[in-house]
């Protein structure tokens, strides 16, 4: 018996469909083309709906941004983005830059260039701990496997219980306000077309132990794991070729 076709797929961004903050391929954008006549598309982003939309090569796409904190619907009228919501949370900067003191002292990253924290308009923080100004190169080679993140990951997520924690970029750690993460975000989204967890497909690369689309590897929804953006149109094959 043939299987039933997803009605949604969802996607990540960085390290799924491109490289980190890098255009989309003519490759990967010819496999969204030939799934966009199958099913429905959405991006489910860490970043805001603008930046994943100008990224795509404005893609056709409706865009879930800031953890679900952003949305965005395509207009083909006018080939652009429409925002639909943009939620905004206060943030207790005094106490942020105390918890995050303490966590550069306890383990011995106490120097670093520029800010202490970054913040973001959204009320999303980053923890940079080379520093909001740190160079490139350094950020590169300071923790490709993560291991120095994970080794003091719940201790930072302790300090923060408001936040859902992630090992973000390079060499920080990013904190969505709670209950903000991609299975809210995704799940909401659902909800308001009426499509079943069982009926969507996500497609990302960041799913190991916290990673920003662990939550959705975690949950009910089917999940395609990908290593490798340039693997994308081989992955999907199996949708694309039906």
């Amino acid at each position: 018996m043939k299987s039933v076709s997803p009605k949604l797929f969802a996607f990540d961004l960085d390290g799924t469909l491109t490289q980190h903050k890098t255009p989309l391929s003519k490759e990967n954008r010819a496999v969204l083309q030939k799934l966009s006549k199958k099913a429905q598309l959405c991006m489910v982003g860490a970043g805001m709906c603008r930046r994943i939309f100008d990224q795509m090569g404005h893609f056709p796409i409706n865009i879930i941004g800031n953890y679900g904190m952003q949305t965005a619907v395509y207009n083909s009228t006018v080939k652009d983005i429409e925002i639909t919501a943009n939620m905004k949370v206060p943030v207790e900067r005094d106490s942020v830059e105390h918890r995050v003191t303490e966590l550069r002292k306890r383990y011995g990253y106490t120097e670093f260039k520029g800010d202490n924290v970054e913040y973001h308009s959204s009320g999303c923080i980053t923890f940079p701990l080379l520093g909001t100004k740190a160079d490139q190169k350094d950020k590169l080679v300071f923790d490709p496997d993560r291991k120095k993140r994970r080794a003091f990951l719940s201790e930072v997520k302790k300090l923060f219980p408001e936040y859902t924690v992630f090992v973000g970029g390079s060499s920080s750690f990013d904190m969505a306000p709670k209950p903000y993460n991609k299975y809210y975000a995704l799940s909401r989204y659902c909800a308001e077309r009426g499509i079943l967890h069982s009926e969507v497909v996500f497609v990302g690369d960041d799913y190991g132990e916290g990673g920003n689309d662990e939550s959705v590897y975690l949950s009910d929804f089917g999940f395609l794991k990908i290593d490798n953006y340039l693997d994308f149109p081989e992955i999907m094959k199996k949708y694309t070729e039906e």
